[in-house]
């Protein structure tokens, strides 16, 4: 089953009555509140020959989807928040859809937020279809005044003694803003890299290049329901091949993260909202 999002031409006054009924019908259902039993932090190991001594157990936390203004609060968010900050993670990456129908009614609550978020090296993002959706250059911005690094085609490096490990980021594919050859003309193809990429299908491009050990990603929600013996029947434009979980895709690990947010719906079944903790291995 293919998943249908509100056409992108949808205007202005349209998105905020869909944003005001999709909140009256949380704040009904009493989905406002934070509950840490609510989110999964899962941990997924990455091993790699390619890996440097000194990135051996290094840590990077992936959050990715919160939709911020429909299902995700502020109160929610900050909870989130406090979760990821318990983890010490030497690294955070947000891979895109911060939010959802409305952009200035959410981005005071989405810095008051992500400025909370504590991480030893850097938070790195990128941008995801919704952000481009409403207003990439408001979101972008609001993420830059959070001190959080946005990749749009680019590589962001950090160095541990003789190590390095390179992190990507590519713009929207479902809006043709990649550019992979801009991240490949900066890349060390000797060095470790993994992409941040929203869209999960795009793996079958990062993986054709063999600095890339790993590609995060989210935009699926993990289909939001997983049924016994089918899977994830829920799937859509660029989430149709790896819509949850962990993947071989050639030489190189896609991983797609279920996210904390939803879009259109708050039902989730068997597929709880999702922190993920990377832990890169040396072998």
């Amino acid at each position: 089953m293919d998943y249908e999002e509100i056409p992108p031409d949808t205007p202005p006054y349209a998105r905020k009555k869909i944003q005001t009924a999709m909140n009256y019908t949380r704040n009904k259902l009493k989905k406002g509140k934070f509950n840490m039993d609510e989110f999964e932090v899962v941990s997924v190991e990455i091993e790699s020959d390619k890996i440097g001594s000194e990135f051996d157990n290094y840590t990077i936390i992936q959050l990715t989807d919160i939709h911020l203004g429909q299902w995700i609060t502020k109160e929610k968010l900050m909870g989130i928040v406090e979760l990821i900050n318990k983890e010490n993670a030497d690294l955070i990456v947000l891979t895109g859809d911060y939010v959802s129908y409305q952009v200035d009614d959410c981005l005071d609550e989405l810095e008051e937020s992500l400025r909370c978020l504590k991480t030893k090296d850097a938070i790195l993002s990128v941008l995801g279809n919704h952000d481009h959706w409403i207003n990439p250059v408001k979101v972008k911005h609001s993420l830059e005044r959070c001190n959080i690094i946005n990749l749009e085609n680019e590589v962001f490096t950090i160095y541990k003694g003789d190590s390095k490990l390179q992190i990507a980021g590519v713009d929207s594919i479902t809006y043709d803003k990649d550019d992979i050859s801009q991240v490949i003309e900066r890349i060390d193809k000797d060095s470790p890299a993994i992409m941040l990429a929203h869209e999960p299908d795009f793996a079958d491009i990062t993986s054709k290049y063999d600095p890339f050990i790993l590609q995060l990603s989210g935009h699926s929600h993990g289909g939001q329901m997983n049924i016994p013996k089918l899977g994830t029947p829920i799937r859509g434009k660029n989430f149709l091949k790896y819509p949850s979980g962990k993947y071989n895709v050639n030489n190189m690990i896609q991983y797609t993260s279920r996210g904390v947010g939803t879009n259109g719906f708050w039902l989730r079944i068997n597929c709880p909202p999702e922190i993920t903790k990377i832990i890169l291995k040396k072998v």
